[in-house]
């Protein structure tokens, strides 16, 4: 950043967010509304514009997608002897829901998040959210090259151990259906479409208890989709046996 642009952060009235951004992602942002608006929950959506509501959704959604790409890329060229089953599960495994929440924790994103005092601000799953709507922000800040660089030097290289994570085994359909064993339910995947073609097919999965669907996902491949739609079911159920 230039001095001059640097000296008028300092009066600036997001002064903290910049430093924030700053200290997480070792560069301050250009367009500091992108990353206000990463950490608006929709619990704090004021106003619309164009019928599109002003919260970190849309960012959230387009994090989501950057950092699974580049987190796929990441593995696939770091193990080129590794099956497709273990790209996937590793994968799983850095951008989970869990692994993802704890990270914002780590980074203190939790005292960013505006939000509008609705219990769902307070959610596990906030801080995950805006994590993955800062990527949003960041990838239309500054271009996927950038966001790419920074989320391998920045996020991996510093916040996760690969080969702990290589060791260490996380399914969440096994701990669905030891719950589902224990509640008398009854658990089933069910396949509910293909998108797109060849090598760019991905399948939608869902997560159903008792003949009810309660999470989706898709993913490159079955497995990989229900994986990350049982990871979704768990979370939920998590959630509402806490509220009880």
């Amino acid at each position: 950043m230039l001095k001059s642009n640097r000296f008028r952060l300092y009066f600036s009235s997001d002064k903290e967010l910049y430093q924030a951004i700053k200290n997480i992602f070792g560069y301050y942002p250009g367009n500091i509304h992108l990353y206000k608006l990463a950490f608006r929950h929709k619990s704090a959506t004021t106003k619309k514009v164009n019928g599109i509501r002003l919260n970190n959704e849309r960012l959230e959604y387009l994090g989501d997608a950057i950092l699974s790409a580049v987190i796929a890329d990441y593995l696939f060229k770091s193990f080129p002897y590794k099956n497709e089953g273990f790209l996937t599960e590793m994968r799983s495994k850095i951008v989970s829901r869990v692994s993802l929440n704890k990270l914002s924790l780590k980074l203190g994103l939790q005292q960013l998040i505006r939000s509008g005092g609705e219990p769902s601000a307070k959610a596990k799953s906030a801080g995950g959210d805006a994590f993955e709507a800062l990527i949003g922000a960041l990838y239309l800040d500054k271009g996927y090259r950038f966001t790419r660089r920074i989320i391998i030097k920045r996020i991996v290289n510093i916040h996760f151990d690969i080969e702990q994570l290589i060791e260490s085994e996380i399914s969440y359909k096994s701990k669905l259906n030891e719950w589902a064993q224990k509640e008398k339910r009854e658990i089933n995947f069910a396949v509910l479409e293909e998108i797109g073609e060849k090598h760019k097919k991905q399948y939608m999965v869902a997560v159903e208890i008792d003949n009810k669907a309660i999470s989706k996902a898709q993913d490159y491949s079955i497995k990989g989709a229900e994986n990350l739609a049982a990871e979704k079911a768990w979370i939920k159920i998590e959630s509402e046996s806490e509220s009880k």
